[in-house]
């Protein structure tokens, strides 16, 4: 899986468990039923379970009515905080092999590039540091007010 699934992947799944369902079936989060949610292998989940929980994210409840639980309130877990947990990977590479040192461009693009990629990256991060796990839940639930509502989450400002 890439790094960048992961990342949706680990935020789908925090979102997912964010999501307060008082007055429904209580919904134990199980990596079954968040797989059912995301569409993938619960496998997959426990993986991502696993490195929210080393994250200090999540915690598992042990016994009968076991399962997942949030570490904090939504609003305080940045997508930064999920970035960091799923490995803050690069989001660029550079080439598999070193370009040809005695080409004018081949010299001096890996530098050039390292600038330019590090600044997109500090860029992204100011990004993902402003948006919490309640912003994204607030955004998922756009098409559906009354859940918005019951949650508590008013229309992000425009």
């Amino acid at each position: 899986m890439s790094a960048n699934s992961r990342m949706t992947t680990a935020v789908h799944v925090l979102t997912w468990m964010a999501f307060d369902r008082r007055g429904t079936d209580k919904e134990i989060a199980t990596s079954q039923r968040i797989a059912t949610s995301v569409n993938t292998n619960p496998v997959v989940i426990r993986r991502c379970l696993g490195e929210l929980r080393d994250a200090g994210l999540v915690e598992s409840i042990r016994g009968r009515s076991g399962g997942w639980v949030l570490t904090r309130d939504a609003g305080e877990i940045t997508l930064l905080d999920v970035y960091r947990a799923t490995g803050a990977e690069p989001i660029f590479g550079m080439h598999a092999a070193s370009p040809d040192a005695e080409c004018y461009v081949g010299h001096g693009i890996a530098s050039t590039l390292t600038e330019v990629y590090d600044e997109a990256t500090r860029a992204m991060c100011r990004v993902l540091e402003s948006t919490t796990i309640r912003d994204v839940l607030r955004g998922s639930l756009a098409d559906f007010p009354e859940l918005r509502e019951a949650q508590g989450l008013e229309p992000a400002p425009a």
